[in-house]
């Protein structure tokens, strides 16, 4: 089923006092296109209705980190997701990109290019 609006088309709709809005995990400017996903702080499975707009890298690499259930229970908020290590890790990486960067291994796996890696 077709999307009636794209997710920032929405959201510019809804939220127009920022005119440059930021992801609110890494900071950085968010550009219109397919860079840009919305996220739900509480999972839509758990009975979440909050949405963000995050760069898709971002929004890959919270889903990579954290199942459901932490999501749901402990890293609900941009705050502590940027307060997880694995997160800052990344967000001190991804900040040093272009806005539009995106880069993601083919693999399905959650933890990508270290599948032999144990968490």
């Amino acid at each position: 089923m077709p999307r009636k609006h794209t997710p920032f088309e929405r959201f510019e709709q809804s939220d127009s006092e920022t005119e440059n809005p930021c992801c609110p995990v890494c900071e950085r400017p968010l550009p219109q296109g397919e860079t840009v996903d919305r996220h739900h702080w509480i999972p839509k499975s758990r009975g979440g209705r909050d949405v963000a707009l995050l760069h898709r890298i971002c929004h890959r690499m919270i889903h990579r980190v954290f199942s459901h259930s932490e999501l749901e229970r402990y890293y609900n908020s941009a705050e502590t997701i940027r307060e997880h290590p694995d997160m800052q890790r990344f967000i001190s990486w991804v900040r040093k990109k272009d806005p539009g960067y995106m880069d993601w291994p083919e693999s399905g796996n959650r933890y990508g290019r270290n599948k032999k890696r144990k968490r």
